[in-house]
C-alpha cells in the first residue's frame, strides 16, 4: 500500500468537487479499492501502486476537460474514468468557456476581426461606441493566453479619470480609492475566471490591474497588457504605456473618441496615437460601429438618439454663427 498526492492547480477545487461534493463523491465510487481524503485543492489517497497512479492519471485528465470548459459534471467524469471520450462541448470560434461552461466567442463581424488582429499583431486598437464588446471580448483573449500559458501576466489599466464628475475625497487605501475606476475590468474577469482562482491570480500579481499613472517605469514581458478608456489618456501619458511593450507580449488598447471625459483643451492620447501610428506594421485597427453594439437593443437606440441630437446642435450652431457673420458683413 502506498500513499499518493494528487494537486488540482488548474481548476477551483469548488468546480472540481460539485455541489455538495457531488462529483468527489462519485469518484470515490469509482475507485471503491481506494482510500481518498480530500481537503482544499490536495486529494490523497492509499491503495496499491498501479491503482493509485492509474487513479491520478485519470484525475488529470478530469481536470484538464474541467478547466477547458469551466464546469465538470457525473456523466463526463464516468466517461473518463470509464475510458471513453467524453462528450466534447462545439468550440468553433470560442475564445474561452467562462463561468460555468458559457461560451465567449465573437457575436458580430467586428469582434471576428479583433480575435483575428490580436492573434496576427502584437498591438491592436479597438475603437467603437459603448456596449460593442471591445473591452470583453480583449479581456476574454487575454485570459485564454493565460490559460493556454501564451502568457505569464495579464496587465490591464485605466486612467483614473472621472466621467464628468467630482467625486472629492475617497476613504481607504490606495485600493480602496482606485477600485471604483477599475470596477469594469474586475466585473469582466468574474465572468470568466472561478473566484478562487481569480482571488489566486491577484495575489500572486498573475493579474495585475491598475490605474495608468502606476504604469511608468515598467518594461512588460510575456504579458498580455490592455488599457481601457484610453479616449481620456493624455497624449503624455499613451506614449508612456505604448512604450511599456516588452518581448514575448500583446497590447490591446480600447476606447471611444465620443466620450472624452478629459478637461476642456487637453488633446487625447487616442487621437493622436491613431494619427501617428495608423499606418505602422505589427499594428492593428479594429473601428466598431453603432450596429455592432451587443448590450441591451435600447443601447444603440440611446447612441443613435444622441447622435442625432449632437448633429442638430452643430448644424444650429454652424447656423448661427453664419448668420452672425453675415450682419458683420
Amino acid at each position: 500500500m502506498i500513499e499518493r498526492i494528487v494537486i488540482i492547480d488548474n481548476i477551483d477545487p469548488q468546480t472540481f468537487y460539485g455541489v455538495n461534493n457531488t462529483n468527489i463523491s462519485l469518484i470515490r465510487n469509482l475507485f471503491p479499492k481506494l482510500r481518498m481524503a480530500a481537503r482544499g485543492n490536495v486529494i490523497k489517497v492509499i491503495g496499491e501502486d498501479s491503482e493509485t497512479a492509474e487513479f491520478e492519471k485519470k484525475i488529470k485528465e478530469i481536470e484538464a476537460y474541467a478547466a477547458r470548459y469551466n464546469k465538470l459534471e457525473p456523466d463526463v467524469i464516468i466517461d473518463i474514468v470509464k475510458g471513453s471520450e467524453p462528450r466534447q462541448q462545439p468550440s468553433d470560434g470560442v475564445i474561452i468557456f467562462g463561468q460555468n461552461g458559457k461560451p465567449i466567442s465573437p457575436r458580430n463581424p467586428n469582434q471576428a476581426r479583433m480575435v483575428a488582429s490580436f492573434r496576427d499583431n502584437d498591438l491592436t486598437f479597438a475603437l467603437g461606441p459603448a456596449g460593442t464588446g471591445k473591452t470583453y471580448i480583449a479581456i476574454a483573449l487575454a485570459v485564454a493566453a493565460l490559460k493556454n500559458k501564451e502568457a505569464r501576466r495579464l496587465i490591464l489599466s485605466r486612467p483614473a479619470v472621472e466621467a464628468g464628475e467630482k467625486l472629492g475625497f475617497l476613504p481607504g487605501d490606495m485600493k480602496d480609492k482606485i477600485d471604483p475606476y477599475l470596477q469594469p475590468l474586475y466585473d469582466a474577469l468574474e465572468d470568466m475566471l472561478p473566484a478562487v482562482k481569480l482571488k489566486e491570480y491577484l495575489e500572486t500579481g498573475t493579474i495585475q490591474i491598475a490605474p495608468l499613472a502606476f504604469m511608468r517605469g515598467r518594461t512588460l514581458n510575456d504579458a498580455v497588457i490592455i488599457l481601457d478608456e484610453a479616449q481620456n489618456t493624455t497624449t503624455h501619458q499613451m506614449k508612456m504605456f505604448l512604450t511599456r511593450l516588452g518581448m514575448n507580449a500583446k497590447m490591446v488598447i480600447t476606447g471611444d473618441i465620443t466620450q472624452i471625459d478629459l478637461p476642456r483643451h487637453t488633446r487625447s492620447g487616442l487621437m493622436q496615437a491613431l494619427n501617428i501610428l495608423r499606418d505602422v506594421k505589427g499594428i492593428g485597427l479594429i473601428e466598431y460601429e453603432k450596429k455592432d453594439i451587443v448590450r441591451h437593443p435600447l443601447v444603440q437606440r440611446i447612441v443613435d438618439a444622441y447622435e442625432h441630437r449632437e448633429a442638430a446642435d452643430e448644424q444650429e450652431y454652424s447656423s448661427g454663427r453664419e448668420a452672425e457673420n453675415n450682419k458683420k458683413d
